[in-house]
């Protein structure tokens, strides 16, 4: 029979990464089992109810005990929608405006820094106790006193507290008043509420009040003020609006005095006057002009010596006679003609002479008339302006006046915009909210337990169940392993003696069927128990395996591998001459070194102390044909070996055996670790036979609901077997 080493040389090598838990979990499990969650809550109930009640402890402390009562009371005030006064003066004085940003602005107002100044001061907040927290007792435990205690404790300086100044306590009283305090404005209404809430019923009424006629009086005060300032302006106003209509009126005066005005009528009769003047001036101008004519044409003709033409162009009759008398009066009548002639060019210069005195006259006349127009029309045009603008001055300045006495009438006549329709009576106790409080710590404490179970769930990392373990390595669980009810390691081998039909006995029967059906061509005669860390039941799993091999009638031999812990001599009280090192050296015999332990009815070869590294002891050939030898004699070998994480021996010692048997700490060891662990038996191509779930308590899987997938033993065996 070729041994389990010789078979896996040509059995393909395992993947490594078929070991992650990756390429084991199914599409399924991205989905939240709602099953799953409940159950994990209700076994985590005791958790959830003790959380509960701390907190419900805790809240009720803090309501009953640590919170202090708070009052409430209210003040309401009404807006005055329509602002009566004894004289108009809209622009001076007018009522708050009843849009929606006029009524928040007035909220504000309410909650202003000023008004709660003003409350302060009015009711001496800095002595209350509540608004000015130097007058509170020092508290036996803050934040600020274990911080200090911290540094004192550590050798460093603690910083000095700040001394409150003055300012320093009445900001602090006008911030603790603003928050004892809330505004509102009631839907659909010009309603505004005051709230104040205080430790006191009383306190809070007062507060409320008090706030509401300090609003009432500065928006007396402000209207006062707008009076007074209104006056102050129109005072100044019409002072200078005087001055300016004197100025004018004596402007005006003094105008008439430095010239000759006229009236509009009177510079229109001159303006015609001018007009007839220039009329005549063209006229004479006409005259002259006809008459200059005449007298050079009088002058060529008598020049000429022409009589007939002289007398036809003199259109004289006188000349007409003389003319005709030339023919028989001779020379007398030609004189008489001449002088006729002569006297008639005269007449016509002298005719000349008069039309060009009579137009330079009317041209001097009509340019004195002229400029005497537009020097009147000057003036009488600055005049008007004068008049105008002392006219209007004067209409300004009568309106002024007019509103300066209408505001000095109301004077003293202002009315707030607001009425108090209701004064706050001692305040309703509105906290702390006891039932609210208990609910909210009942809610809270359960939901912190659910967060601390479901946390607990969520970062757990070991195995509760077999086909939990199988999915997430993809190896065969071969069985599952109750926990041995024995205090000592003594009493393992007494229990498994004296309980043969108990629940542990029968899941090693199950799991002894499972190692020897691994293989039904070869049924494994070499069998390895191990485990990736310290402490999972690997040693009580190899004994009790032995133990119920060798109720099979067949010969089993025991072998303690882990040499380098050598636990085997807490279970038995035998004390052999030599053991695994002498056996692997052969000087001595098989027979003489193993010891028949008559409870289990398997001999024993114990582990031996050495200096030389337990690996390569097991890596020598002649551990292997200690191996071979320990086939031929026996027809079972079971070897206990070191946990795989620890060292290599469990690596080097399954090369040479037929089955391996990894034991996993039943919700303990985890998962990171069995992974681990398998993939170093996967590095140096060794397959695990198969998994076992150790150390199983069947009380903890029925308390995580895990009873029905840990067998018939953990519910049925004490009844059936009566164990």
């Amino acid at each position: 029979m070729n041994d389990l080493g010789t078979r896996r040389t040509i059995e393909p090598r395992s993947n490594v990464s078929a070991i992650s838990p990756g390429n084991v979990v199914s599409d399924t499990d991205d989905e939240i089992d709602l099953i799953a969650l409940f159950s994990a809550v209700w076994r985590g109930k005791w958790i959830i109810i003790f959380c509960a009640t701390i907190a419900l402890l805790l809240g009720g402390y803090y309501a009953f005990e640590v919170a202090v009562p708070k009052y409430r009371a209210t003040t309401t005030l009404a807006l005055q929608i329509r602002n009566e006064q004894v004289v108009d003066l809209q622009s001076v004085l007018s009522g708050v405006s009843t849009e929606s940003a006029a009524l928040n602005t007035e909220l504000e107002v309410m909650r202003s820094r000023s008004l709660m100044l003003k409350l302060v001061n009015e009711l001496d907040l800095t002595a209350d106790p509540e608004f000015n927290a130097t007058l509170r007792p020092a508290p036996q435990f803050s934040v600020r006193l274990l911080i200090n205690k911290a540094l004192s404790l550590a050798g460093k300086a603690v910083p000095k507290e700040d001394i409150p100044t003055a300012a320093g306590i009445l900001n602090a009283a006008i911030g603790a008043s603003g928050n004892a305090i809330a505004v509102s404005n009631t839907r659909n209404t010009y309603v505004f509420n005051i709230n104040a809430t205080t430790e006191n019923p009383v306190k809070s009424a007062l507060i409320s009040n008090t706030l509401a006629n300090l609003y009432i009086q500065d928006q007396i005060d402000i209207k006062f003020q707008a009076t007074e300032n209104a006056v102050a302006w129109l005072s100044d106003r019409v002072t200078s609006l005087e001055i300016e209509l004197r100025d004018k009126e004596d402007a005006i005066k003094q105008l008439h005095k430095s010239s000759e005005l006229v009236s509009a009528e009177a510079l229109v009769a001159l303006n015609r006057q001018a007009s007839d003047v220039r009329n005549r001036l063209e006229e004479t101008r006409s005259a002259l002009g006809t008459s200059q004519v005449r007298v050079g044409e009088l002058q060529d003709l008598r020049a000429a010596g022409d009589p007939a033409a002289l007398a036809a162009a003199a259109n004289d009759p006188a000349l007409t006679r003389l003319l005709n008398a030339l023919g028989v009066g001779g020379q007398d009548a030609l004189n008489r003609f001449n002088m006729r002639a002569d006297l008639i060019v005269r007449r016509a210069g002298t005719d000349m002479k008069r039309n060009q005195q009579q137009s330079d006259a009317l041209a001097a006349s009509y340019i004195k008339l002229q400029d005497r127009s537009e020097a009147q029309a000057a003036g009488l045009l600055q005049l008007q302006q004068l008049e105008r603008e002392a006219t209007a001055t004067k209409v300004l300045y009568e309106t002024f006046l007019t509103r300066l006495k209408e505001t000095t009438v109301q004077r003293g006549l202002q009315r707030a915009d607001s009425r108090i329709l209701s004064e706050a009576t001692p305040g309703r106790y509105v906290e702390p909210r006891k039932s609210r409080i208990l609910a909210l710590s009942l809610i809270l404490g359960a939901m912190f337990g659910v967060a601390i179970v479901l946390g607990r769930q969520f970062l757990h990392t070991g195995f509760r169940t077999a086909d939990e373990l199988e999915q997430y390595t993809g190896t065969t669980v071969l069985g599952q392993i109750p926990k041995m009810p024995v205090r000592t390691r003594r009493g393992l081998i007494k229990y498994l003696r004296d309980k043969p039909t108990s629940a542990s006995s029968e899941a090693i029967r199950n799991l002894r069927t499972s190692v020897l059906l691994s293989d039904i061509d070869s049924p494994p005669k070499v069998i390895m128990s191990t485990s990736s860390v310290p402490g999972e039941g690997k040693t009580t799993q190899s004994i009790s395996l032995a133990h119920n091999m060798s109720g099979l009638g067949k010969k089993v031999l025991l072998i303690e591998g882990d040499i380098r812990r050598r636990a085997f001599t807490e279970y038995f009280d035998q004390k052999p001459k030599g053991g695994l090192l002498s056996a692997l050296q052969g000087e001595v015999p098989i027979s003489d070194l193993v010891f028949f332990d008559e409870r289990l009815g398997v001999d024993v070869l114990m582990g031996e102390k050495t200096s030389v590294n337990a690996a390569d002891i097991f890596s020598s050939d002649r551990f292997k044909e200690f191996i071979d030898r320990a086939r031929g004699s026996y027809d079972f070998v079971i070897i206990d070996t070191p946990p795989v994480l620890v060292v290599p021996d469990a690596r080097v010692i399954g090369q040479s055996v037929d089955a391996i048997i990894f034991s996993v700490f039943w919700d303990k060891t985890s998962k990171s670790q069995v992974v681990d662990a398998l993939r170093q038996f996967s590095s140096v191509n060794l397959k695990v036979t198969g998994l076992v779930l150790a150390q199983v308590d069947p009380k903890g899987m029925k308390r995580y609901g895990h009873d029905g997938k840990y067998g018939a033993y953990s519910r049925y065996g004490k009844k059936y077997y009566g164990a």
